[in-house]
């Protein structure tokens, strides 16, 4: 058995996800912020899409089809990633695709420190172990370059061999995204080290400064280290298919793209012929889905910064929310209510107040920080109607069900910070 595959438990965002939804069924009143989906409807077109496939039972290449793998090369050179079609491997969600990266990529997993739940899990079971890095003051979803070389160093010394390091960009738990300055400073200690950097890139058409249909602010470090980047991405956070389960990766190096092929074809064998054709559909980006994408970023970033305000105001320190649907905040001044750690503050709001948010220590964060991650992309309604005028509104903040999931938190806060 991998070396700590035993202690590898369910996934701390699916089980909140699950005991909200519990509470929820026996008639509790909660606001759900621990769990990262996007909570939009399905773009009509892409229905119709999955539709007319829905007579595609066969099996596919495992690598995905000529089409998908046509259309995902496209859109990685449309963001100035130039890449052929052959670099690129689809899989059922690009989880699943981390997962077969660091089953095959040697050396141990060098991770920013919080980071996203599943990469320390995944890391576990194929028998790597993980040299957790502090996030710089900046922005999440990197190691701060500053600590990155010293800690390689001592990890070295003391018997581990780093070689992938793991970014997020933008980031998830911080909903931050590092500049360019920050990821030059980071690929040029990765490079000095020789490591090997997976790019989870999941939330790059959600930046929220980002004008127009596509974002430009996101710097990829594979244009610092274009052969030892890889990049990994999805259809489940810019187009809420979650439940589709379509990833993809670039990986522009033979060898590992081989490998990567050989574990799908003994895990997953391939994407389901279905979701080959939705993916190809949606990766040629036709007008309606650039047009979906800058809604869904509008509304995200809207209700993000929104509930930024919401936090600050009552006393939070909190890095402003640049992309995703994502906040980080620290409640160290609840030190003094005698809260010890994030995972009891997480269970105050939640058993006494009715609001769900995910401990920090789930993302390897100190677990006496009193920091958790906030997610609100599920406070944009309750049923297909509410969330389709979420996503049309021209202030959705001001709409009746939002705008009462904020005040609910607003109350809760100064609850919370009263003592009470």
């Amino acid at each position: 058995m991998p070396r700590d595959s035993a202690v590898v438990q369910h996934s701390a965002t699916l089980a909140l996800d699950e005991r909200v939804r519990a509470r929820r069924a026996a008639g509790e009143d909660v606001v759900h912020l621990g769990f990262g989906e996007a909570g939009l409807p399905v773009l009509a077109q892409v229905t119709e899409v999955l539709a007319g496939a829905a007579g595609r039972n066969e099996y596919g290449a495992v690598a995905g089809s000529p089409q998908a793998r046509h259309a995902a090369a496209g859109y990685l050179t449309r963001r100035g990633l130039p890449t052929e079609p052959a670099d690129v491997v689809l899989a059922p969600g690009s989880k699943a695709l981390l997962y077969a990266l660091l089953a095959v990529l040697p050396g141990d997993l060098v991770l920013p420190r919080p980071s996203w739940v599943s990469y320390a899990a995944q890391a576990a079971l194929t028998g790597k172990r993980v040299l957790g890095v502090p996030i710089p003051q900046q922005a999440g979803g990197v190691p701060d370059p500053a600590l990155l070389d010293d800690a390689l160093t001592r990890a070295r010394r003391d018997g581990a061999e780093p070689g992938v390091l793991i970014l997020t960009l933008p980031d998830n738990p911080t909903g931050t995204l590092a500049d360019a300055d920050l990821v030059a400073q980071v690929c040029a200690v990765a490079d000095a080290h020789r490591l090997t950097v997976v790019s989870d890139e999941i939330y790059r058409d959600l930046v929220h400064s980002a004008s127009g249909p596509r974002p430009a602010t996101v710097h990829s470090p594979a244009h610092h280290l274009p052969e030892r980047t890889i990049v990994t991405a999805g259809l489940s956070k810019s187009m809420a298919l979650g439940g589709y389960r379509i990833g993809f990766a670039r990986i522009p190096r033979p060898d590992i793209r081989a490998a990567v092929i050989g574990v799908a074809s003994e895990v997953w064998s391939s994407l389901p012929a279905p979701m080959q054709e939705v993916a190809a559909y949606v990766l040629d980006e036709p007008p309606e889905v650039r047009d979906h994408i800058a809604a869904s970023r509008r509304l995200h970033g809207a209700v993000a910064c929104a509930m930024h305000e919401t936090f600050t105001a009552a006393g939070a320190h909190c890095r402003p929310p640049r992309a995703g649907f994502y906040l980080y905040p620290d409640l160290e001044p609840l030190r003094a209510h005698g809260f010890a750690t994030g995972a009891e503050l997480a269970g105050h709001l939640l058993d006494r107040h009715g609001i769900g948010v995910l401990a920090g220590a789930a993302f390897g964060d100190d677990p006496s920080a009193l920091r958790f991650r906030v997610a609100t992309s599920l406070l944009y309604g309750e049923d297909t109607e509410q969330r389709s005028c979420a996503l049309t509104s021209a202030d959705p903040v001001a709409l009746p069900w939002i705008r009462a999931s904020l005040a609910r938190v607003r109350d809760a806060l100064t609850a919370v910070f009263q003592g009470e």
